[in-house]
């Protein structure tokens, strides 16, 4: 990774800019707390005009973040607790001209892959129910979904309105979005849904026209891989720290090395395994990326992941060598140095375990590692 010195929250916001001009997509990994809500707004704000009466008057940037989460608020009847409703705040032009735009189908297109409630907009009174069943008049009953079910909700009414931008119909209300800045749409997104969640953004992005520009920022690990996945080469990505002094970031390059750390393991494997800098250390990496896969795959022990062609046998010998090479106390005072035969057994465990858990090939190209 190249690091940069430290820079403002505004610096980096211009530098996203400065990186969408090579690339349509910047895919920003950052830790909870580094900024990256503040960062969404820096970035809006660059693109922002208004005039001498406080009215904007130009804008380019759609936004999701937890800001847009807060345009949405429960009203759950605490008096009668029945009708519970989820308030739009229509002061917001989040929500400008979407009553003449059949947001119920457009958002129901999107909800059907996540959820499995029903919902009805009140334009008129800004307010959405959500229902699983009717009474006998077939009105809705209202419920109150759980967080994640209003989070989904949320990120599939902006997906709606991400979708009427794709399409760039005439007349359309947002022709004025020149980028869009995704932040953490999965706060409360269990495994499988993050997933998912990430695919359908690339799918709907694929489709986007060239001159849409896109920042997705997260700090949850499995969402970032499975979009630089899917990106590749048409991403900028990029790690977002605090820097030493007060209110300064870093703003580092991520290249292909992946932010899982039994991946970028793996990637350092490889790239030393031919090499004389291979030491004792090394075998500790790797018995530890066995240990990490095998509590993946459900194995009662790391040991499971060996799997050489000479059988049983050869399998002790290798956990047998992983083992002396990786515990003990007088670790500590014995030469990391190892000789040629180690350095042999260990290309051979290595490549076996490639071979038997098929990565990513790409993650072990020497481009931008």
């Amino acid at each position: 990774m190249s690091a940069t010195p430290p820079i403002t929250l505004p610096e980096v916001a211009a530098q996203l800019r400065d990186e969408l001009k090579k690339k349509r997509f910047v895919l920003l990994y950052a830790h909870n707390g580094t900024g990256k809500t503040r960062l969404s707004g820096e970035f809006k704000k660059i693109g922002k005009r208004v005039d001498d009466e406080g009215v904007t008057v130009k804008r380019d940037t759609l936004y999701f973040n937890a800001f847009t989460e807060d345009l949405f608020n429960w009203d759950n009847d605490l008096e009668y607790d029945q009708d519970r409703r989820l308030i739009m705040n229509r002061d917001s032009t989040f929500f400008d001209g979407l009553s003449s735009l059949e947001m119920d189908v457009k958002i129901g297109q999107q909800l059907e892959h996540y959820a499995d409630f029903n919902f009805y907009i009140d334009y008129e009174e800004s307010y959405v129910i959500f229902f699983r069943e009717r009474d006998k008049e077939n009105n809705p009953i209202p419920i109150k979904v759980s967080r994640g079910e209003e989070n989904i909700f949320i990120w599939c009414f902006f997906l709606a309105i991400l979708q009427i931008v794709i399409d760039d119909d005439e007349d359309n209300p947002y022709d004025w979005v020149e980028y869009v800045y995704i932040d953490d749409p999965i706060s409360s997104l269990d495994e499988h849904n993050a997933v998912k969640v990430a695919h359908d953004l690339t799918d709907m992005l694929a489709g986007s026209r060239e001159t849409l520009r896109v920042v997705i920022s997260t700090h949850h690990v499995l969402f970032y891989n499975v979009i630089a996945n899917q990106f590749r080469k048409k991403a900028s990505k990029l790690y977002l720290t605090k820097g030493d002094d007060h209110e300064t970031y870093r703003l580092e390059s991520l290249g292909s090395v992946p932010p899982f750390h039994h991946l970028s393991t793996l990637v350092e494997l490889s790239r030393v395994q031919d090499g004389a800098q291979l030491n004792t250390q090394h075998f500790n990496m790797l018995r530890r990326v066995l240990e990490q896969t095998a509590a993946f795959f459900g194995y009662e022990s790391w040991d499971e992941c060996l799997n050489p062609k000479k059988g049983e046998t050869e399998k002790a010998f290798q956990k047998r060598l992983l083992d002396l090479s990786s515990h003990g106390d007088y670790l500590i005072f014995q030469s990391s140095m190892i000789d040629d035969k180690m350095r042999t057994q260990f290309r051979v465990i290595f490549e076996q375990f490639r071979a038997n858990f098929p990565f990513n090939n790409a993650l072990f190209s020497n481009d931008d590692v």
